[in-house]
């Protein structure tokens, strides 16, 4: 297999030299992981005491890693990473919201992207967070079989509603929806709530799409279990694949709560999980549609090899990589490039409302041994290409 992930002038043909500098900038911030605590200790700080700081925010790490405050105003970015080849995936970023108007605010946000995105080629899909829709403790209680309470059961009908809701809008728009995957301990029942809705609405061809986080080792188990039903129900499975994003807060609640920790025991098993379920989901197309979810460029060229030993068209609908906006531009542009489906999730919100998501980012990077580090080479290496021009 031809490695194409280190042509740095494919990957950042988009970026200007001022943008480039600046991500240099962002990136070497992030590296240093006792700067990145003592920013996100300022950050919070300035943000719970309404300090005017929106300004500063957004002309660096906002900009860097967002779309912008609102849909429509995501639409120039979307349009020019399309020019390329990379399309978008609109996510509604605001977490940490638990109340009945932000939940109906999320909902009615998420429809109105999926009525955006059957104008636009270059939004094929649309997403949301489970939480984004319903209490986590709910989703625990939910998944745990404690009784609910009156006042409870009505609050879990409205979740069902709302993911029925939005669910319903993508099979009629014909979008695509990944429903991203959160914490173990509400997983179990947003995996039975996205199950239903794939029995519902998955009948034709994969529109709703789960997210299994293969950091837990349970999840190629699961991917298993449920290709069985598929088989024996007669529907099709769309699966988001991503490694995790709560590795940290997993295992510290596992050790303090004294369960099993539902994480890998290792990077190399993890990575080795993430394999064998992009491997298998590319085995059972006939009833499979996998966004392959990722960063890294050894899993990512794992699915081209497949592709080709298979004999499928780079660009089959079925087949999608997926990567963040502002990282792994690399893999991104250079996929597009050389023909692939591939999409940029594409964060959007207010300001304020965003940045306990941006933290979480800072923080995951940190902790991600190598990320930083590669983005911070690919950019000097293009900064200096450009130099030498």
């Amino acid at each position: 297999m031809k490695k194409i992930f280190n042509n740095t002038q494919v990957a950042f043909a988009l970026k200007s030299d001022t943008e480039l500098d600046r991500a240099y900038f962002l990136f070497k911030l992030i590296d240093n992981q006792p700067l990145v605590r003592i920013g996100t200790a300022v950050t919070n700080f300035a943000i719970k005491a309404h300090l005017p700081v929106e300004g500063l925010i957004r002309a660096t790490v906002f900009d860097h890693f967002c779309g912008g405050v609102n849909e429509a105003d995501c639409l120039p970015v979307v349009d020019k990473m399309f020019t390329k080849g990379v399309s978008s995936v609109l996510d509604y970023s605001v977490e940490g919201k638990e109340d009945e108007i932000n939940f109906d605010t999320a909902l009615a946000i998420t429809l109105k992207i999926i009525a955006f995105a059957k104008e636009k080629a270059a939004i094929p899909f649309s997403v949301f967070k489970p939480t984004g829709f319903g209490r986590l403790d709910l989703y625990e209680k939910i998944g745990t079989k404690t009784p609910l309470s009156k006042s409870e059961e009505a609050e879990w009908s409205r979740v069902v509603a709302r993911f029925d809701a939005v669910c319903k809008a993508a099979h009629e728009n014909d979008i695509a929806l990944l429903i991203d995957g959160e914490e173990s301990w509400m997983q179990d029942a947003a995996d039975d709530l996205v199950l239903e809705m794939m029995r519902k609405y998955n009948k034709e061809k994969a529109i709703v799409f789960n997210t299994l986080q293969m950091y837990r080792w349970d999840r190629l188990d699961y991917l298993k279990k449920t290709h069985q039903l598929a088989q024996a129900e007669g529907f099709y499975i769309g699966m988001k694949l991503v490694r995790g994003a709560y590795m940290e807060k997993e295992i510290l609640r596992a050790t303090e709560m004294g369960y099993p920790s539902p994480i890998c025991e290792s990077k190399e098993a993890t990575d080795a999980n993430y394999d064998a379920a992009v491997l298998y989901m590319l085995e059972h197309l006939e009833k499979m549609a996998v966004f392959a979810g990722t960063h890294n460029e050894e899993s990512s060229y794992l699915v081209m090899e497949q592709m080709e030993k298979m004999g499928l068209a780079k660009n089959d609908s079925r087949i999608w990589f997926g990567q963040l906006y502002g990282m792994s531009d690399n893999i991104s542009y250079n996929l597009a490039e050389n023909g692939y489906n591939v999409a940029k999730y594409l964060p959007f919100g207010p300001v304020r409302d965003v940045m306990p998501y941006l933290i979480r980012r800072a923080e995951e990077n940190t902790s991600v041994a190598g990320q930083t580090s590669r983005e911070l080479l690919l950019i000097k290496t293009e900064r200096d290409r450009r130099k030498a021009n």
